[in-house]
Formats: C-alpha cells, structure tokens, sequence
C-alpha cells in the first residue's frame, strides 16, 4: 500500500487541490527520469477543469515501482515473491500501452457497399469463447443424408422429433423415449427430401425427392394427403395456419391450403436456382424464401394469391446459397439469414423496409439459425471449415458458448417446446441434444431406462436409430 501511494504521489493521481503543491515534486521526477534516458511527459502547468489525468506511461510506473522496492533494502526471497506478484496484478498485459485506453481488439471491420452507396459494416468474428458444452444425449442416425440443401429435422409443440434417414421418416417422443416409423418411400432412387411440422403439432409434411407433398397425420400415422405441382425434389417446407408452402429445385415455391379441394393458391417465381430456405415470420405476414442462386426473397402475404406475386424484397447480399432462415420470435418484422460456404455471413433484416441491420462473419457455412424464445440469443450450425455450433449475444453478436461434438457439419438443428434444449443432426449421423437454455421448467428429454444390469436400456428407432 505504502509504495503504491508513493507512486500514486509522484505520477499526479491526486486531486486537483493538491497539484500545485506537488507540482514542484512532480518536475523534479522528470528530471531524474531523463538522467536515465527515460521518455517521460511533464505535467501541464495550467490545470483547467475539477480533474487532473496523468500522462505518466505504465513501463514509467512500472520503473518507479521497482525503483522504490529496490530501495528499502528487503531482497529476501518472500519479498522479492511478493513484489513480482503485485507488479504481475496491477501491470499484466499494460505494459507498452496506455492507460485508460479503450479496447480495440473486437473493433475490427470489413465493409462492403450496399446499393445505397453506404458502407455496411461486417463485424469480424470476435476472439472464440472459452465456455464449450457437450451434449447431454447423443443418438445414432445411420443414412442421415450429407445434403446441404435439405431440411430433414423438426422438433414439434408435442415434444416428438421427426428425422428423415434415407427413405424413412422417424418419430421420438422426448418426453418418454419411445419411438415409432411415420412412413417410408418405395421407389429405388426416392428419398425425403424435406419435414416440418404443423403449428399445432398434430400434422407433419413431408417432402420427397419425387417431387410430392405428403401430408401425414402423426397421431393415428395416417397419410391424409399426397400433394403434386412440383417438377423437381421438394427441398423445404414451412407452414403458415392451414397453407403448407413448398419450395423445389424446380425454382418455385406453391402454397397449398389443405383444406380446399383444388389445394393450390398461388405459385411464386422468384429464383432462378433450387429453394432451399423457406420461412413463415410468426405473424404470417411475411415469407422469407432462400435459394441456391444466392438471393433471398422477402414475399408479403397481401400480394400471395393476386395477379401480382413478385417478392416486395430481393436481396443479393450474400454470395452463396441462403439456406438457414430464421424469424425474431419477440420482433416479428426481423429476420436472420446465413450464406454458405463462400459466403459464410450471418445477416440481419428488417422486414418492413429491407434494410440489412447488422452483418456479421462466422468463418463457417452457415447451416442452420434458430432464435432463443426468452433470451436475446440466437445458436447458429455450422459446416465447412469448422463444424461449430455456437451460440451469440444479440444485438452485439459476441459469441457466448461452443457446442463441440460433432466431427462433420452440423446440417440440421431445431428447438424444443420450452426453448430449453436444441436437437443437432450432422453428416457424422449422429443427433445429439444440448441444454444451452437453462428456463425454470421440466426437461424435456426422457431419462434412459436402466436395465437389471444398471446399464443404459437402447432405444431403437426403427433398427437403425440408437441412443448412445
């Protein structure tokens, strides 16, 4: 305490009071500073304002500190322990730099212009976090197709899983683990190409690779509907209260309202490559459609059905596929949106006027977005070069937490009823849960039934999904 009041005392951290009676002092400092051929900077002789801020570099503190410890005359080695430890506290990752100086290090920018002649600033990724979770659940997906491009897992208001593998779609309860096989395609080169499950959890559609929309009701595993129009694979669905949008390869996107007979009601033409992001915003004013043509298309519900069914928006700011799409659950009218592996861009979107809020880059394919329900986060999946899944603070898009586990790219991602936990399925096939939301409620997850023997009761999901 004594040497640092001293040093407080001869490097002006006083009050404004006490520097004219210092200030005598303060010079004759100086000039024995510069007797040892040290910069130093001399305290201004007129002071205005109630405040005095020295000058005084750290490596000019750090030399009077040592000067004053060598003085007394104590080198034992306790003291000499206890000195290198107080000037590693106070002077660690300072020296060569200023004090009071603002942190620049997460300040670094890349700007691109937009078609306002303005620059939008595109936030380098910030330093990595050092919290990582790892999964509390881990399941088997043998034949979970690698195919960027597809959308092949959804987690319903029921609390069931629906997974695609291969040619099968498979139904895991999570509150009590059981398993059931919704259906299967027969034909040699069909596939599911695409799932998503009504708002109320009741009904699933499925997309298949013959260019089909099924419509299955899961509770009695009943198909109800088997839905044509397209010329190509079905890659993405999304519903909106009783219309079930698909997109295709074939470049369209057609709403369907199942409950009329002739069930299509309008047809969009706006890409030029295969739909492979498509989302309803919660209001159900706005459908946000990605392509592998790079563009994403903001479609306004008033204007689906009319004459007239161009987009309101088309943005061509990223410069890769745009296939991860995500609606503000708390803001409606904000959209998030990731670009693939040249693009590897995060963007944020205001809806109403089409402007780019914020972008930020992630190093990584963007694959998959979902927003935190009560928290101001979103989790965002990865494929090439990284493989993460990584969890940001909004709006500042400060990475908080690393979901590590996954050995390929994490295609596939979708949240559980209560916002706590978020399922993964990746090329390595395997889907793997993770409690990154921690809310005052019941899990959500089942808890693996012991066997006689105490081990691990196997879950078997069709024979071919296992719970580890």
């Amino acid at each position: 305490v004594m040497i640092l009041a001293n040093v407080i005392q001869d490097h002006g951290f006083f009050p404004v009071s006490l520097a004219k009676q210092k200030q005598k002092t303060h010079n004759n400092k100086n000039v024995n500073f510069q007797k040892k051929n040290t910069k130093v900077h001399s305290s201004p002789t007129t002071i205005s304002g109630d405040r005095f801020i020295t000058s005084t570099s750290p490596k000019q503190v750090h030399y009077k500190l040592q000067m004053n410890t060598c003085s007394q005359g104590d080198t034992s080695p306790a003291k000499e322990k206890y000195n290198t430890r107080l000037r590693e506290s106070i002077f660690e990752d300072t020296l060569g730099l200023k004090l009071l100086q603002y942190n620049t290090q997460n300040k670094l920018r890349l700007t691109e212009k937009n078609d306002n002649n303005n620059h939008l600033p595109i936030c380098a990724l910030p330093l990595k976090p050092e919290q990582k979770l790892r999964a509390e659940k881990i399941l088997d997906a043998p034949e979970l197709r690698d195919d960027y491009y597809l959308n092949l897992l959804d987690w319903s208001k029921t609390n069931v899983i629906a997974i695609a593998l291969g040619k099968t779609v498979h139904l895991w309860n999570a509150a009590s683990g059981t398993v059931q096989e919704l259906c299967s395609v027969s034909q040699p080169d069909n596939f599911i190409t695409s799932l998503t499950w009504s708002e109320e959890g009741r009904y699933i559609a499925v997309g298949t690779n013959y260019n089909m929309v099924q419509i299955w009701d899961a509770q009695n595993a009943k198909m109800l509907q088997n839905i044509g129009g397209h010329t190509s694979r079905v890659s993405s669905l999304s519903w909106n209260h009783n219309v079930i949008s698909s997109g295709s390869r074939d470049c369209s996107i057609i709403n369907h309202d199942v409950r009329l007979p002739r069930r299509c009601v309008s047809v969009l033409q706006g890409h030029t490559d295969e739909v492979c992001g498509l989302k309803w915003s919660p209001d159900a004013s706005y459908l946000a459609s990605g392509g592998n043509d790079n563009l994403l298309n903001l479609w306004d519900l008033r204007h689906v059905g009319g004459d007239k069914c161009d987009p309101i928006y088309t943005l061509d700011h990223h410069n890769a596929a745009v296939k991860a799409l995500a609606w503000c659950p708390w803001q409606p009218n904000l959209l998030a949106s990731g670009g693939g592996t040249t693009d590897r861009t995060i963007r944020f979107w205001n809806s109403t006027t089409g402007a780019c809020l914020n972008a930020v880059d992630t190093r990584s394919q963007v694959c998959s977005i979902l927003w935190s329900k009560r928290k101001r986060e979103i989790i965002s999946s990865h494929g090439y070069s990284q493989n993460q899944i990584t969890i940001w603070k909004y709006p500042s898009m400060i990475p908080i937490t690393e979901l590590t586990g996954h050995t390929s790219r994490v295609l596939y991602m979708s949240m559980s009823p209560d916002g706590n936990t978020v399922v993964s399925a990746a090329a390595d096939e395997t889907i793997r849960f993770w409690k990154v939301f921690h809310y005052p409620h019941r899990s959500t997850l089942a808890k693996p039934k012991k066997s006689s023997c105490g081990l691990n009761h196997k879950v078997k999901m069709g024979l071919s999904l296992t719970l580890r």
